[in-house]
């Protein structure tokens, strides 16, 4: 018949390992909620890179500066914010303009213009960042205000800024909301390693007494925790770069529209994975740390 204490042995062991799953399955919970806003996140900013790319801040050339477009592109170009200026001629704006028609009878009933070419020369200005795109319209405007060669701004109006903090703001959540839910994984790894230390008080009483520093203690703990991070992480990878290849596949690459491209599988999945791996283990390593690291200065 087993005796009390080595019943109970058994069942302090038993224990334990139920709590380490159970915080396995809690980290392998929180990583899969961090791998979908991951995916979310960085698809986001792939599409407002995209969007920001497509959005050329339009100023077209007054007549009469027309031949002095050199020294206008300098000063569009000094203006902050602007990543790259392009001139497109009249003649380039003609045929734009016509190609806009579908109907090749519309397009022949305007041709005889290209003679008298009544389009303007026109700046593209691309800016180095969606955030910078009014303050540069602004410049411009203010430029056609002072007569300095700019007849007409075109930049997409309040609906591009619109466009652009929305997607900003996403990301900037999914963030938040990445952040936080770390910080609940290191919250219940840290309880859980908590109570395997209180469990094992007597076991951690006897090193002490014979002399083992707090590192030597403090080791088998930290070693527990990336274990139980890196358990918690095999299942979201997994579900990561399977579900994300099977979404790819069925939405063609596409979401919503032909504006919001996903990004290419590979290696998208393999970062994301590698993420969600040191994830893992920095949760698992700094919940046993603060947790340990409280109880022996407790004890001290």
């Amino acid at each position: 018949m087993i005796n009390r204490p080595l019943k109970e042995g058994f069942s302090g062991v038993g224990r334990h390992w139920a709590m380490s799953i159970s915080s396995a399955i809690a980290v392998t919970i929180t990583l899969v909620i961090i791998s979908i806003f991951l995916l979310l996140t960085w698809n986001v900013n792939n599409f407002t890179q995209n969007i920001e790319s497509s959005l050329d801040i339009y100023a077209s050339v007054d007549y009469n500066s027309e031949n002095q477009e050199a020294s206008l592109k300098k000063e569009i170009e000094a203006i902050d914010g602007v990543e790259s200026v392009t001139l497109s001629p009249k003649s380039a704006e003609f045929d734009a303009y016509l190609d806009s028609f579908t109907d090749e009878k519309t397009k022949e009933a305007f041709e005889p213009f290209r003679s008298d070419n009544p389009m303007h020369d026109a700046f593209y200005v691309k800016a180095s960042d969606g955030s910078k795109i009014q303050s540069i319209a602004d410049e411009l405007s203010q430029m056609k205000s002072d007569g300095k060669g700019i007849y007409q701004v075109n930049y997409g109006g309040q609906s591009t800024i619109s466009i652009v903090d929305a997607m900003a703001k996403i990301r900037q959540v999914g963030l938040i909301l990445v952040v936080g839910l770390m910080l609940l994984a290191i919250f219940l790894i840290q309880n859980t390693i908590k109570l395997t230390i209180t469990a094992r008080a007597t076991e951690i009483e006897i090193m002490r007494n014979v002399g083992a520093s707090n590192r030597f203690i403090r080791s088998p703990f930290l070693i527990e925790g990336i274990i139980i991070g890196i358990l918690g992480a095999i299942l979201p990878i997994v579900a990561t770069i399977w579900g994300y290849l099977v979404l790819y596949d069925r939405a063609g690459g596409i979401l919503l529209s032909n504006m919001f491209h996903l990004v290419e599988p590979f290696p998208f999945v393999y970062y994301i994975s590698g993420i969600l791996l040191v994830m893992g283990i920095a949760v698992g390593f700094i919940g046993s740390w603060l947790s340990v690291t409280r109880y022996l200065r407790w004890k001290r």
